[in-house]
């Protein structure tokens, strides 16, 4: 919930297997698939908007400049579209295989009101650091993802439809608002649904380790054991910047905090301009990519850009996103690390288990809660060392929270 989250506290405490088949294509659709990559894509900039008045547009053209959104085709090799039967949802996914077929597959969940591209520097980082033997798989949850707009709508035909460039319901769906219930089980199965989709025999599946941003976390950490269950090998499971007693008493005080957030902004550029001059992403270069994916053209057109996702409307499932998430963290059968940022305290479950060694904790300096967009190289850092130590485990010597 980008640094609104930190604020309310600081208020309280002062090569993947191929992919499955797509339905058959008609005449011309195959040209198309073949050109679903990021490598295709036009650049980022949004459709011009009608100008107020004369010399409108110049008046902060060289301004807004330095905010132009820019192309994440330096960042993932492909853009899919992955139909899942179950919840009736076409994902968008970003993706990039590892180079050898025992590599690792780094699954990214993305915090609320985010996108999936808010881990495009920390995963090109992470691709560079470990030599391309972790490929990464990043995905929008429903009611979340960037605009066709952005994206090019005519670049992505898959499955007879037009793609709209965002996880939605599929053509077949007859219920519109399938999208809308974000319950954490909800997005569990949804997550749960795409990787078993994708990777559909756990015997020939790449590990997969799990990251997840905040409420992304907590989706990450209950779906470890499904996984597990199902004979899966998971690598581990990593925790950004959420801890479950804070985040629990931080959530009265987020309506406040949010009403002080403006409802739109009248261009992309300006809505990129007030994330990094709040601070709420403190580096320039990811908010240009991650924030037109979480920005919509306006239905009444004032302002012009709103919220894709707004948190508002989020506020019924809160306490059911962050509830048992430290029990549930603990609990994992798999090496676990927690990765904060500053100086954040544990609560009481979190500092026994520490103490215990059942986790690997970590805190980032000089970021905010966004801290896989704020300092995507030392993240990436840890993570690698992090898959390095569990992964290319030596014989006799225990993964990180194994007792």
């Amino acid at each position: 919930m980008s640094d609104l989250y930190r604020s309310a506290i600081h208020a309280r405490l002062q090569k993947l297997p191929p992919m499955p088949p797509p339905e058959e294509l008609e005449d011309g659709d195959e040209e198309e698939e073949e050109a679903d990559t990021l490598g295709s894509l036009p650049s980022m900039s949004p459709p011009p908007l009608p100008k107020s008045g004369p010399g409108s547009a110049s008046t902060k053209t060289s301004h807004l400049d330095v905010y132009k959104p820019i192309s994440a085709s330096d960042y993932f090799d492909q853009a899919l579209e992955i139909n899942v039967p179950s919840p009736q949802l076409n994902f968008r996914v970003y993706y990039t295989p590892p180079k050898a077929k025992d590599g690792t597959i780094v699954v990214c969940h993305h915090g609320a009101g985010y996108s999936a591209l808010s881990f495009a520097c920390f995963s090109k980082e992470v691709t560079r650091l470990s030599n391309g033997e972790c490929g990464i798989f990043a995905f929008d949850a429903r009611r979340h993802g960037v605009q066709a707009q952005l994206f090019g709508h005519s670049t992505f035909s898959m499955h007879h439809i037009a793609f709209t460039g965002k996880t939605v319901p599929t053509p077949e769906c007859r219920t519109p608002d399938v999208d809308a219930n974000l319950d954490i089980l909800t997005l569990v199965n949804d997550c749960m649904s795409l990787l078993t989709t994708v990777f559909p025999d756990p015997a020939v599946s790449p590990s997969l380790l799990l990251v997840g941003h905040s409420l992304g976390g907590s989706v990450c950490v209950r779906t470890v054991p499904l996984l597990l269950e199902r004979k899966y090998r998971v690598t581990g499971v990593t925790v950004l910047d959420v801890v479950e007693e804070f985040t629990l008493d931080a959530l009265p005080h987020m309506h406040a905090l949010l009403h002080t957030r403006p409802t739109g902004f009248g261009s992309v550029e300006e809505g990129i301009e007030w994330h990094v001059k709040t601070n709420a992403i403190r580096n320039l270069t990811s908010a240009r990519i991650s924030i037109p994916a979480i920005l919509v053209p306006s239905t009444s057109g004032n302002p012009p850009w709103r919220w894709r996702t707004p948190l508002e409307g989020t506020a019924p499932y809160w306490i059911n996103w962050f509830t048992s998430l430290s029990s549930l963290f603990l609990s994992c059968k798999t090496a676990r690390l927690l990765v904060l940022a500053g100086t954040e305290r544990l609560d009481r479950e979190l500092m026994i288990g520490q103490m215990q060694g059942k986790f690997q904790l970590e805190v980032i300096s000089g970021v905010g809660h966004m801290l896989h967009e704020d300092n995507p190289t030392r993240l990436a850092e840890i993570l690698v060392e992090f898959w390095r130590r569990n992964e290319r485990v030596i014989v006799g010597v225990k993964k990180v929270g194994e007792t």
